[in-house]
């Protein structure tokens, strides 16, 4: 997990921290780091290794939250929902085909691209891995 091996710093100074902290989360739930129904760090936690207010590290909790990718257990803590990877999967996916697949296409277009040359050249990438 990421509180592992000391204090980290939020990279993006262009973005709310706690939405950086929500995706922090979320990351380490995609990768499985935190599977379904295991308890995430508290908010004090966030606050102390991101040298950082608690009550915006709780900001970026409720947002997952109100997703319904994490629920509380009173007296306990916050924990993975179930489902909530096929959740942030779905996200992701609508996510990166807004980001890169549409934008692509608005500018392949804008330059004369075709859709066979898109192809091939989607082709190539994929060769370069």
């Amino acid at each position: 997990m990421f509180l592992k091996g000391g204090r980290a710093t939020l990279i993006d100074d262009s973005r709310p921290i706690y939405v950086q902290i929500a995706e922090r989360i979320e990351n380490d739930i995609i990768e499985g780091v935190l599977p379904e129904e295991t308890q995430v760090p508290s908010t004090n936690q966030f606050a102390a290794f991101y040298q950082i207010n608690p009550a915006t590290a709780g900001k970026g909790v409720n947002l997952l939250v109100d997703q319904g990718i994490l629920y509380k257990k009173r007296g306990v803590g916050m924990f993975v929902a179930s489902g909530a990877l096929e959740k942030l999967m779905e996200k992701r996916r609508e996510q990166f085909f807004e980001q890169y697949i549409i934008t692509m296409l608005l500018e392949a277009k804008k330059i004369g691209i075709t859709e066979e040359d898109l192809k091939e050249m989607i082709n190539k990438g994929v060769k370069r891995r």
